[in-house]
């Protein structure tokens, strides 16, 4: 059963929306939409149209950790080199889900792109802007909603920069040719990750 529309989680997110004058259109879903794959099947788009908002850590001297939030398309994975070198931050590594949480208020699979209790440094993945609408998650992990690149951009004030791993051209066809298998009712294993 989805969670009520009205569950803290997605009205942090609504009301940090609301605060920048902008009205999301929230929708929830009996089923998971944890996944990258399982939110595209949920809102019927395109893998690429799915926003993966992946939480990573910086060591700072005092031994806490600063949350870096990358939001990701979802057939993309992060360069841990390109984001080192996009952020500055030389030992940044992804966070364990406890992290995750704690930093951002929100459990993995539901982490929206902006709402969390204190500021987080945001890099975009430009491959999200090839879309006219992107989805992400809205605060929970059945709760997810549309919006345009750039007011996506806007809202999580992130900076757009390529931090996502090169695909390689066979890698491209291979994918393309498994959406093909499961457009036709084919099984097809996806190596997407949430």
């Amino acid at each position: 059963m989805p969670e009520p529309r009205d569950h803290p989680s997605i009205q942090r997110v609504r009301e940090a929306a609301s605060r920048k004058g902008v009205e999301l259109d929230i929708r929830t879903f009996a089923e998971s939409t944890h996944t990258a794959a399982e939110a595209a099947e949920a809102v019927g788009a395109e893998l690429g149209q799915i926003v993966k908002s992946l939480v990573f850590v910086a060591p700072r001297e005092d031994g806490s950790l600063e949350p870096v939030l990358c939001l990701v398309s979802g057939p993309n994975r992060v360069d841990l080199a390109r984001l080192a070198a996009v952020t500055g931050e030389r030992d940044i590594r992804r966070s364990t889900a406890r992290e995750a949480q704690e930093l951002t208020g929100f459990v993995i699979g539901g982490i929206p792109p902006f709402g969390h209790p204190r500021p987080v440094r945001t890099i975009m993945d430009p491959d999200l802007t090839r879309f006219p609408t992107v989805w992400a998650a809205a605060g929970t992990p059945t709760a997810v909603f549309p919006v345009p690149p750039g007011t996506l951009r806007i809202l999580a004030n992130a900076t757009v920069a390529p931090i996502a791993e090169e695909r390689r051209a066979a890698d491209i066809e291979a994918e393309a040719q498994s959406q093909t298998l499961v457009g036709s009712g084919g099984a097809s294993a996806s190596n997407a990750g949430p």
